[in-house]
């Protein structure tokens, strides 16, 4: 993938490895914010505000997130597909994304169709998610120092 045009375009223009690396900082910003107020909701926090519109509010935001960080994330993986592929740290994180998203569809799963306050099992997988992303996060930036 280094040696594809998706490659020399990241590592050979000015400015495209930076623009895609923004881009995933804003990814990682509205995933992290939106569903980080959505967990916190789901543990407890906020109470005066429903748990349905929290997740009705925030909820587009961390998919906008998700997306802009599926997008960026080749862009940065090209430009130095080579070391990422053999890293510890790069693969853990894929790791834990799989698991963070399982958990987020499988929260769905539990929840739908019903309304009201969670549940312990979803108090625990919100918990969950905002651990997950958070070193999914932290592993990102660790691959720089790796």
């Amino acid at each position: 993938m280094e040696a594809s045009q998706l490659g020399a375009f990241a590592r050979g223009s000015a400015w495209a490895y930076p623009a895609a690396n923004l881009v995933h900082l804003l990814g990682l910003v509205l995933l992290l914010g939106g569903i980080g107020v959505v967990d916190l909701r789901i543990i407890g926090a906020f109470r005066a505000l429903p748990i349905d519109a929290v997740m009705r509010a925030f909820t587009p935001l961390a998919i906008c997130g998700l997306a802009l960080l599926a997008l960026s994330g080749p862009i940065l993986f090209a430009a130095d597909a080579i070391a990422l592929s053999r890293s510890d740290v790069f693969a853990r994180k894929l790791v834990l994304i799989v698991i963070a998203l399982l958990n987020a569809f499988g929260f769905r799963w539990i929840r739908r169709g019903r309304s009201g306050e969670a549940g312990v099992f979803e108090r625990v997988m919100a918990l969950a998610s905002i651990l997950l992303w958070l070193t999914v996060a932290a592993l990102g930036r660790l691959i720089a120092y790796n």
